[in-house]
């Protein structure tokens, strides 16, 4: 009786272990999952959020919970305001414009990335690795060739009375756009001279929307044949809609070029799914990431379609000296407000 009792036991113990040992790993893999704060655009249904998102979590079994948090700005205010109780494991979308800001809130924690050893040195503008870039631009105005209006050919061209409510331009306060096209009438009519040509500018558009997906979205329902955007946006229009018909406008004066990154957060408590995250995003996530967002990718082993021959970069790019932006800002922003914002 005690050797069928043996027996029995001997059978049924490798399954019970068995059995424990499935409900462990079932545990666990509940528990591979990471939260994302990102920008609407990456979110939204014609962003990469809903291609990349899936394609992450076929290949590592993560589950990403997606927490869409406005423009740019608004995110990155959010993410500091919350501070510790902050659930996001890696937020996607913070401006080389707002790292200054990041850095000095202590939010990011650094991560040497393998991927980093292919991403293009002259966008990995943080020593520190706390922000690595995924994809870049270089902020210009885009314009319908079908308009029959000409083409300006730099910022002072677009306070002329043949452009009077034939462009849009951005917030400031609002938008990283915005704020890039603040510190670009900067760079072209200095501290002394900025506002000058936003009061005339200001007057001769259509509208100041509060953001890029408005202000484009206005574009395209041909509410104005020229907005604020970047020189890689007609490809999106080459590769869906198979027209040439809209052209970035490259000024001699230069273009701000701006970068966006992603950066794991300093509280997160799912260190190595947020760290598989950013290295799928920085290699594999590259292309669909520069394709849907209409952008340059970081990494520079991508191969870009024909399409980007419709994207020029600039000859001459502005410098962004985050810290120096980060100091100003306030104040640039409220003179700005008192100026424009009557």
């Amino acid at each position: 009786m005690k050797r069928l009792i043996y027996a029995i036991l001997i059978l049924i113990l490798p399954l019970s272990l068995f059995a424990a040992a499935e409900n462990e790993k079932s545990s666990a893999d509940a528990e591979r999952s990471l939260t994302l704060y990102c920008y609407d655009a990456f979110s939204s249904e014609w962003g990469s959020g809903p291609t990349l998102i899936p394609l992450f979590e076929k290949k590592t079994g993560i589950a990403v919970n997606v927490v869409s948090c406005g423009e740019p700005p608004q995110m990155l205010s959010r993410t500091i305001n919350e501070g510790d109780r902050c659930s996001a494991d890696v937020v996607m979308g913070i401006n080389d414009f707002s790292a200054d800001i990041a850095y000095k809130a202590g939010i990011f924690a650094p991560y040497e990335s393998p991927e980093t050893r292919n991403l293009k040195k002259e966008v990995l503008f943080d020593s520190e690795k706390r922000l690595l870039p995924f994809d870049y631009g270089a902020l210009a105005f885009v314009y319908d060739t079908e308009s029959g209006i000409p083409e300006p050919r730099s910022l002072e061209d677009l306070t002329d009375p043949i452009y009077r409510n034939k462009f849009i331009l951005i917030d400031p306060r609002t938008s990283i756009e915005g704020l890039a096209l603040l510190f670009w009438s900067v760079e072209v009519y200095g501290e002394d001279g900025y506002l000058d040509w936003w009061k005339r500018a200001a007057d001769n558009a259509l509208i100041i929307a509060d953001g890029w997906t408005s202000a484009y979205g206005l574009f395209t329902e041909g509410e104005a044949p020229i907005v604020l955007s970047y020189t890689t946006s007609p490809v999106y229009h080459v590769l869906s809609e198979n027209s040439t018909r809209y052209r970035a406008l490259v000024f001699d004066q230069g273009h701000p070029l701006l970068i966006e990154s992603l950066g794991i957060m300093r509280t997160s408590s799912h260190r190595a799914e947020a760290e598989a995250f950013v290295d799928f995003i920085l290699s594999e996530g590259q292309y669909e990431a520069a394709i849907t967002n209409s952008m340059y990718p970081a990494n520079t082993e991508v191969e870009l379609p024909e399409a980007y021959a419709y994207a020029p970069l600039p000859e001459k790019l502005l410098e962004i000296r985050p810290e120096e932006v980060s100091r100003k800002l306030e104040r640039w922003t409220e003179e700005w407000t008192k100026a424009i914002m009557k």
